[in-house]
């Protein structure tokens, strides 16, 4: 069986209307004309630095061992915040070092390195394009075998965000977040299946923007049409639709909204 080409994932907040993602494609090939470049979005909330977080957190595991992924939402680029590079679960994943890859930090036996040699930029770095001219290049020396331990020092301290879990605020309430709005208008909160299985065989009152949802369905489809119903979506989190509606903008709600929870699971 032939040698798999090296792959390359992008994410960035970086949309496709403007140039930046064209140029650092040109950068890696330029460097590596043997990898393979995939884009996993580009249309990431701009600034937006915990929701790409979330988004990249649900991708990146289901790629093969060995893939590298960059990830830019960089409000801070220019700035004094690191470039990093993190071996993690078998990838590598370069970004700057302002939670965005909290995901991949998470994971055990992770090893990150702040991004200093600059053997492993473009000669000219910009202020303001980082994506190009650090994470781009680095990126493809990596896919061209360059050793992890080649970038850079060891650093102890990269920055995690704090997606953290809904809290328990009395015996039969909780109050969590939305994590994200998808583009169908559906709001993922940070209720965990793994958390509150419960409400599968339970009642419980989600209350979102003002809207109470005590309904559960398996799929989509079940839902009837205008009503709001609680789905178990595919990366295990409670997510409040509408049927084939935008359930964010009819709830007026956003990215960071509360989400309050009632419940009444059994006794164990």
């Amino acid at each position: 069986m032939p040698a798999r080409r090296p792959l390359i994932t992008l994410t960035t907040d970086f949309g496709t209307t403007d140039h930046f993602a064209g140029a650092m494609r040109g950068v890696i090939k330029t460097i590596c004309p043997a990898a393979e470049i995939l884009d996993i979005t580009h249309e990431l909330p701009p600034y937006e630095v915990t929701e790409a977080a979330f988004t990249l957190g649900e991708a990146w595991r289901w790629f093969p061992k060995g893939t590298i992924h960059i990830a830019i939402v960089d409000p801070g680029v220019g700035s004094q915040r690191r470039p990093i590079l993190v071996e993690s679960a078998g990838q590598t994943l370069i970004g700057p070092d302002n939670g965005l890859l909290t995901s991949a930090l998470n994971e055990p036996k992770v090893k990150v390195r702040e991004i200093t040699n600059a053997r492993y930029f473009l000669k000219a770095v910009s202020g303001t394009f980082h994506g190009r001219d650090v994470f781009a290049p680095a990126a493809a020396h990596r896919a061209a075998g360059k050793p992890a331990a080649w970038f850079g020092p060891l650093v102890k301290d990269a920055l995690r965000l704090s997606i953290g879990k809904p809290i328990q605020t009395s015996k039969r309430q909780w109050s969590g977040s939305i994590l994200r709005i998808d583009r169908f208008g559906n709001c993922i909160t940070n209720f965990h299946e793994r958390d509150f299985a419960w409400i599968r065989e339970n009642p419980f009152v989600f209350t979102i923007g003002f809207e109470p949802v005590a309904s559960l369905a398996t799929h989509y489809a079940e839902c009837g049409y205008g009503d709001f119903h609680a789905v178990i979506g595919s990366s295990g989190y409670v997510e409040i639709v509408l049927r084939e509606a935008n359930a964010g903008k009819k709830l007026g709600v956003a990215a960071g909204a509360p989400v309050e929870l009632m419940g009444w699971a059994k006794e164990s």
